[in-house]
């Protein structure tokens, strides 16, 4: 059998004997070849990101197991909507059963699970995972990130909240109901679930993206939206028998998300109030709500965009 011949020439190793080839370099055509197509940048992966997240809240693109529990708790919401322009048709009634801006105060607990649920897949999953880091390799930045998961979910919980008024609308339209009045009160409705949606996904993703194990984020998600409008309900009441005034009684909605939402729209949007009594917080007590909700939302930004800069090193 001949032996194997080498590429190397008589003379083309290195004085030395070191085996290195001496002016002997080849370049090999592979078949590579660099990208010359368009390049999208952060702008693009920026809305993907955003897109994705979007459809994952709804289960969109996911197994038919992540779809059960958003699509019924969308069904939740809708439901009673549609039930309420039924009676309001069939009775010929001169006017909605329930205020628009009442609708997602009263359904808050399916509110609730929606972003007890939500919030920690949207950010829990690169977590466990760590996919964060890849996310920041190039083009996206940290704050590509949170922005896009931010909107995301705000965006998820705006089609829920916003939906059912949209067929209390049409509903009301059917029924022939006043247009000016319905309108304001709709519009009022939907200026209210849409601080509410930002409000919301921004405290679900801080207290989500604080574990990678998404069940502890959506216990601690429950139990904050809960819990927090439990007790305020509750002390809020204790505090009217006991003849606080409804200064006080006001003050202590400041510490329930939902109750923000409630002494807002009552203040500024004259939508009747949950608060013991039915007295919403004055005006200027309804500045102090509103700086709140402004801070809160502001606050759980500049908190997500802390913690994926620590993540992302």
């Amino acid at each position: 059998m001949p032996a194997p011949q080498s590429d190397l020439q008589p003379g083309a190793l290195a004085q030395g004997g070191t085996g290195a080839p001496a002016e002997q370099s080849r370049i090999h055509n592979i078949g590579y070849r660099s990208y010359d197509g368009a390049r999208l940048g952060r702008g693009y992966a920026t809305r993907s990101l955003y897109t994705q997240s979007l459809r994952g809240a709804y289960g969109l693109g996911r197994s038919v197991k992540s779809k059960v529990l958003p699509i019924v708790l969308f069904v939740l919401m809708c439901v009673p909507a549609l039930l309420i322009v039924a009676v309001t048709v069939t009775t010929k009634a001169k006017d909605l059963p329930l205020e628009y801006t009442r609708y997602a105060i009263l359904l808050q607990a399916v509110i609730g699970l929606f972003v007890a649920a939500q919030a920690p897949q949207a950010v829990s999953r690169d977590l466990r995972f760590r996919t964060v880091p890849l996310y920041f390799s190039r083009p996206i930045e940290h704050g590509d990130y949170v922005r896009a998961k931010f909107a995301a979910l705000s965006s998820a919980l705006f089609i829920l909240t916003a939906v059912p008024l949209v067929v209390l609308y049409v509903g009301a339209m059917l029924a022939k109901l006043d247009f000016a009045d319905q309108t304001k009160g709709f519009l009022q409705a939907v200026v209210s679930v849409a601080l509410l949606s930002v409000l919301f996904a921004g405290i679900g993703l801080v207290i989500a993206a604080l574990t990678p194990r998404r069940g502890f984020g959506v216990a601690a998600v429950i139990a904050v939206m809960a819990i927090s409008y439990g007790a305020v309900s509750t002390v809020q009441a204790i505090a009217d028998v006991q003849g606080a005034t409804s200064t006080a009684i006001g003050l202590l909605g400041l510490f329930s998300p939902i109750t923000l939402i409630d002494g807002l729209q009552s203040a500024f949007l004259g939508a009747s109030s949950s608060f013991p009594g039915g007295e919403g917080p004055s005006t200027g007590l309804g500045v102090v709500y509103l700086l709140v909700v402004v801070g809160t939302i502001a606050a759980s930004y500049g908190i997500l965009t802390r913690r994926y800069r620590k993540i992302g090193l």
